[in-house]
């Protein structure tokens, strides 16, 4: 028997009866792998959990605890989600188009984590601003961030962008490692502790398998090289999936993403950027839109130096990508219901023959 408290299982009231609880190592499709106490099996989605479900952000995720009908002979049947203490998800423009707009959707990536490894290579590639827009949605997600810069031993000068990283977000640890020469890897011991689990991020290329693969003291991902052109990789990790460390830690994988799209972030961007919203009280006027107001407490800070234009930007162009993706989602939601409205009015008036009563 499998004591699920080695995988963060933390029991707040018993299983109702023929449920028993287990956690999502593996996601594909419509097929799950749940470890229970009877092991790791698969799983499939009850159909009234299905029909349920409001949204794809309410569906099991890897990391996720759920309660299944535990079947030994074959799939297993998930039947319910338990909450969830952390969640990191992005904007999903791929939905089914309503017009000529698409539908946003939730794509959560990874759920019940302690630690959210932020890994950018220290390539030609590197870019603090991405690294940004990792870390508003990570502390949006409820884990805290670590920022992991991978590839030391490629990097000329790894002070330089370290440096910059430190400054950008000063209260959030930033490790320099190499996994070829084992450079800084004893500085993430401290976050791989029994039954804690951490969720890697980045793109593609930037090491993600390399790292787990020293992790884990065995070869079970693939590495690819990435293209001289531009230091950018290509795909290893094609789903995510969750792996125990002999440590008794947990690492979830995710695959490379390209882009990362900003999904609720308000709270991520104030923690982010408090420095800059701070400054919002300060402006003479109330209503200030930080341009050629007198008495702008941003201009000010702009024009002594202790506020950089590149923060400044970065917070404006992170806030302009959150209004973008709720006010679409709000659009949808609100066609969505003029629809439900008029279709509602149609039968009523067919009802009534014509006449509305």
């Amino acid at each position: 028997m499998i004591d699920l408290k080695q995988y963060g299982y933390i029991e707040t009231e018993a299983p109702p009866h023929g449920l028993i609880p287990g956690r999502v190592t593996d996601h594909r499709g419509t097929h799950y792998t749940v470890i229970t106490e009877h092991g790791e099996g698969a799983a499939v989605l009850k159909g009234a959990f299905r029909y349920n479900a409001e949204g794809r952000g309410d569906f099991p995720c890897v990391g996720d605890f759920v309660l299944l009908h535990y079947n030994d002979n074959g799939n297993s049947r998930i039947a319910a989600l338990l909450p969830r203490h952390a969640k990191f998800s992005r904007a999903d423009f791929s939905g089914h188009g309503v017009g000529y707009v698409k539908t946003v959707l939730e794509q959560v990536v990874a759920t019940n984590f302690d630690y959210v490894f932020i890994l950018s290579s220290l390539n030609q590639d590197f870019k603090t601003n991405r690294i940004m827009r990792y870390l508003t949605q990570a502390r949006q997600s409820g884990g805290l961030p670590v920022i992991v810069l991978t590839k030391a031993d490629l990097a000329e000068d790894c002070n330089a962008p370290l440096a910059h990283v430190r400054n950008a977000a000063p209260d959030v640890p930033a490790h320099v490692i190499s996994v070829r020469t084992g450079l800084g890897m004893d500085a993430l011991d401290d976050y791989l502790r029994r039954g804690k689990t951490v969720v890697f991020l980045g793109m593609s290329g930037v090491g993600k398998s390399s790292l787990l693969n020293a992790l884990l003291d065995q070869d079970v991902m693939a590495v690819k090289e990435i293209r001289d052109d531009d230091s950018r990789g290509r795909h290893t990790t094609t789903h995510r999936q969750l792996f125990m460390l002999p440590s008794g830690a947990m690492v979830i994988d995710t695959p490379g993403m390209r882009e990362l799209g900003l999904l609720g972030a308000d709270d991520g961007i104030g923690a982010g950027f408090a420095d800059v919203e701070d400054l919002f009280a300060q402006c003479r006027f109330s209503d200030c839109h930080h341009e050629t107001e007198p008495g702008c407490a941003i201009q000010l800070a702009l024009a002594d130096g202790s506020l950089t234009r590149e923060r400044w930007e970065m917070y404006l162009a992170q806030k302009q990508e959150n209004k973008f993706v709720e006010d679409k989602g709000s659009y949808l939601t609100d066609k969505r219901a003029w629809h439900k409205s008029i279709a509602m009015w149609s039968k009523e008036m067919k009802k009534n023959g014509g006449i509305r009563k």
